[in-house]
């Protein structure tokens, strides 16, 4: 394991980040991450709330060159287990001058971040990660996909992992820019794509892939990039024939960042990432990578020719009568059919495995909906009842969190 990574990789006038203000080099950069370090007050953690993605990643580098850690993606209840944690929000970069940061060399084994899951399995969970597992995977990730010019537009926050690997840690280590300014309703995304330099990727979700296109915007791009959630092939079909870009995908989770990736329309076979090895055997799936402690899936993989199939996360494969299915699988299903704007299928209790489906779908009845559901659906997997709601309580990253999906069945 190499004792210690740069902060980044890149030259001094080598663009970083697009801000609605302008593009900022690495020398600016660093200049604002000095400023920062130097009016942080002491503590051991740094609690980054920053909204603005340019202040995310500067008070998450002033933390790093001053050997704290930051917290990710925590609310209020979980923040009270690191006390004197130092709260930072988007005012950071108001901080009085001072002196550059220089391209700091940090301990790969340093704890540069405790990332907490979406808590779409239950309660959210916290992840150590390392500086040197967090630089390897941006380079793995920058050589997969390719990444050496352009802009990186992503519509994910940057406190979840995702966001915070692709739009966050890939400028430091990559020769792509980030873009910064409002990138979320298709307006802000057409303006933003229009305001990047090419080539353009977009890092994005299923979810807001498909009101960008069901908006009908126009967007010169030239590559998509989606996680979170499996894609239907027949949306990322969509999507490379609007936008005439390819579509492809991560995978990866919380506990072990991305690790592998694909092109949706080419079949179902997920290529690790360089550097990346998976162990599969009966007991689950090791991962191996350099830098980085090995890490057990809770997802279920099976070996393909050139990587991996994708079985379903543990939690989310089902039982019913000797039968077994994949909730994912049977959203996909949902999501389907005509009318269907979003929906899930729940197990309200761990001691009653009848499913039931949530969906929004204005003009649509439940008995309608379970209709349509009989012909593609064994009829053991087919929801006890049907609820419509006006919506689903998606986080930002378009995942629902299993405590907010059963609050809405109660309120149902």
């Amino acid at each position: 394991m190499a004792s210690r990574a740069p902060l980044l990789d890149r030259d001094p006038g080598a663009v970083l980040f697009h801000r609605s203000s302008g593009a900022v080099t690495a020398q600016a950069f660093l200049a604002d991450v000095g400023r920062v370090a130097a009016a942080l007050p002491r503590g051991t953690y740094v609690l980054n709330l920053c909204q603005d993605r340019y202040a995310f990643a500067v008070a998450f580098a002033a933390g790093l060159v001053t050997g704290r850690t930051a917290l990710l993606n925590v609310d209020a209840a979980d923040a009270g287990a690191f006390p004197g944690a130092i709260p930072i929000g988007d005012s950071c970069l108001e901080a009085p001058a001072a002196p550059p940061s220089r391209i700091a060399e940090i301990p790969c084994d340093h704890l540069a971040a405790i990332v907490f899951t979406s808590g779409s399995t239950g309660a959210p969970v916290a992840h150590a990660k390392r500086w040197g597992s967090l630089v390897q995977r941006s380079r793995a990730a920058a050589e997969a996909f390719g990444l050496s010019a352009g802009a990186i537009l992503g519509t994910v926050p940057p406190q979840h992992m995702y966001g915070f690997e692709t739009t966050v840690l890939l400028p430091l280590h990559a020769d792509i820019a980030s873009w910064c300014g409002a990138a979320f309703f298709p307006g802000d995304v057409a303006a933003a794509v229009a305001a990047c330099p090419r080539p353009r990727t977009l890092v994005t979700t299923p979810l807001l892939m498909r009101t960008l296109l069901d908006s009908g915007v126009a967007l010169e791009i030239g590559r998509v990039i989606s996680a979170t959630a499996p894609l239907d092939p027949a949306v990322a079909s969509r999507a490379e024939a609007a936008w005439d870009a390819p579509v492809h995908e991560i995978f990866g989770a919380t506990e072990c960042g991305s690790i592998a990736h694909r092109r949706t329309t080419a079949g179902e076979v997920w290529t690790p990432y360089p550097g990346v090895d998976l162990a599969l055997d009966d007991a689950g799936t090791e991962v191996r990578a350099q830098d980085a402690e090995a890490v057990w899936l809770a997802d279920v993989l099976d070996a393909a020719p050139g990587g991996f199939r994708l079985v379903g996360r543990r939690t989310d494969v089902i039982k019913l009568a000797g039968r077994r299915a994949s909730l994912v699988g049977l959203d996909r299903l949902l999501l389907g059919i005509a009318g269907v704007d979003d929906g899930a299928f729940v197990v309200p209790d761990a001691a009653d495995s009848r499913l039931v489906a949530v969906v929004v779908a204005p003009g649509r009845t439940a008995a309608s909906i379970l209709a349509d559901l009989r012909p593609v659906m064994e009829p053991i997997f087919l929801p006890r009842r049907v609820i419509r709601v006006e919506r689903l309580p998606r986080n930002a990253l378009g995942k629902l969190p299993r405590q907010a999906l059963l609050a809405l069945l109660e309120g149902a």
